[in-house]
This record gives C-alpha cells, sequence and structure tokens, in this order.
C-alpha cells in the first residue's frame, strides 16, 4: 500500500447556497491530490504524458459524510491499496482535523495519444513497486 497525504484550503467560492462544500468540487480536490501523490512517489503525471501515456477517469465515487465548510483546512490521504496492473484504483479519504469527511476513488485505464488501451509503462510499475517497499 502506498499513502500520500495533501492539503487543500476550501474556499468561499467552493461552496453552496447551504454553506456546504459543493458536491462536486471533491472530485476536483481528488485530481489536485491525485497529482500530488504522483508527484510525491516520484513519476509526476506530466512525465506520464512525455512517455506517451494519458490517464482517463473511467470510473469515480465519492461518499460523502460529514459536511465540509468554506475556510476548513483539509487533508486528503491519497491511497493505492492494489498495485495497478492494466487499470489503477486511487482510493480518497478527506478529513478536517482529524475527522473523516468523505472516502471515495477513482480508476484510471493507461491509454496512448489515440486512445488505444496500454499496459502502464515500465517506469510507472518500476516506481510503484520500490514506493511499496519503502512502507
Amino acid at each position: 500500500m502506498i499513502i500520500t497525504e495533501s492539503e487543500i484550503r476550501v474556499r468561499y467560492g467552493e461552496t453552496d447556497m447551504m454553506g456546504f462544500a459543493y458536491h462536486a468540487n471533491y472530485f476536483a480536490w481528488f485530481e489536485v491530490a491525485r497529482i500530488d501523490f504522483l508527484d510525491k512517489i516520484g513519476i509526476p503525471y506530466q512525465t506520464i504524458e512525455e512517455k506517451g501515456y494519458r490517464l482517463p477517469v473511467l470510473e469515480a465515487n465519492a461518499r460523502f459524510i460529514k459536511p465540509v465548510l468554506f475556510d476548513y483546512q483539509l487533508t486528503i490521504k491519497t491511497i493505492i491499496r492494489e498495485k495497478p496492473r492494466v487499470k489503477i484504483k486511487i482510493d480518497y479519504e478527506v478529513y478536517n482535523h482529524d475527522k473523516l469527511h468523505c472516502s471515495g476513488y477513482t480508476r484510471h485505464g493507461f491509454i496512448n495519444f489515440d486512445g488505444t488501451p496500454l499496459r502502464p509503462p515500465s517506469e510507472f510499475i518500476d516506481r510503484v513497486d520500490t514506493c511499496w517497499k519503502e512502507v
């Protein structure tokens, strides 16, 4: 398993008429955390694209547990629980002061620029394997 943490501060414009963070923003926060995750494990998304790959979202899910409000300082844990093969599933846990507010996941496939599905690049698999051993 690999876990990283990212920090997000909830902006006023990310809230709705009830004062809660609008649900669609969680997916944007997942993306911020996912990009940060790739940076932290040493294979930035930009590097993946430079090697001819893309990682489109195939599936996304969020379970809202407690409302998130303006100016909350969120910690998003990004977790890979299973080593990726053809697809990769990334789990997310959104916390404010150690209280879980949301959990979710995204599932991604590796494709080339023409949209053809591919296996992950060997550099990606090697980096994940290395990080797995470091935990």
